[in-house]
């Protein structure tokens, strides 16, 4: 056996020891990109991906707010509110889809990309409200609430990144919590004023500007 055949056969249980190492590596990585409970992506991971299908111009930034959550906690316990946000995170995934990527940005806060390759984000999130109003299965059927949407289409804005449409689908959220109206879309009208991506009464913002506007 030549010099060469003998060096590359010894550094194979290195090579293959390193091999499992990245594995390794990569598995515990994804795991911290993924929430425990509802299995979405977290806020780093959410960003990651969400950022690559900001490139796509049919792209759809949305954030969700499950409706009076503390209250199903107080009434029904902890365990049951996990449930509620489980079952959230599940179907807001599923109409997402495989093109598009859901995130759990912490406590009962949720926000998606989708790539609405019909037109019909509006329609689609009209339903999604509906589908998340549901009872959660296998659970007392008075465990539910409503989950207020609040959405902007990329294209809408093009100066804005990942940060600036998530304000502004987080305006018009609020807008559909305060008018009970389900889902608001950004970009027609007014809103209310922020300066620093925070809607009036968050940290950090004031009411002395206009921002975005709301499309039922």
């Amino acid at each position: 056996m030549n010099t060469l055949a003998t060096v590359l056969l010894s550094a194979l249980p290195l090579a293959a020891g390193w091999a499992v190492h990245v594995w390794w590596l990569r598995g515990c990585l994804n795991t911290a990109r993924r929430d425990p409970l509802t299995g979405l992506r977290t806020r780093d991971g959410f960003t990651r991906h969400a950022t690559t299908l900001l490139k796509d111009p049919r792209a759809v930034v949305v954030l969700a707010d499950v409706d009076k959550f503390k209250d199903i906690n107080d009434s029904h316990g902890h365990a049951a509110g996990d449930a509620l946000l489980k079952a959230t995170a599940d179907r807001l995934a599923h109409h997402v889809g495989r093109s598009g990527v859901a995130g759990r940005l912490g406590g009962d806060e949720f926000a998606a990309v989708l790539i609405d390759e019909h037109g019909t984000a509006g329609d689609l999130l009209a339903v999604l409200h509906g589908v998340l109003a549901r009872p959660v299965d296998g659970h007392d059927p008075a465990l539910h609430t409503t989950v207020s949407l609040g959405w902007v289409r990329a294209a809408d804005f093009p100066a804005d990144d990942l940060s600036g449409l998530l304000r502004r689908a987080d305006e018009a959220m609020y807008a559909a919590k305060q008018a009970r109206a389900g889902t608001r879309r950004a970009g027609l009208g007014w809103l209310f004023a922020t300066v620093t991506g925070r809607r009036v009464g968050r940290t950090g913002a004031r009411t002395a500007a206009p921002v975005v506007g709301v499309a039922a």
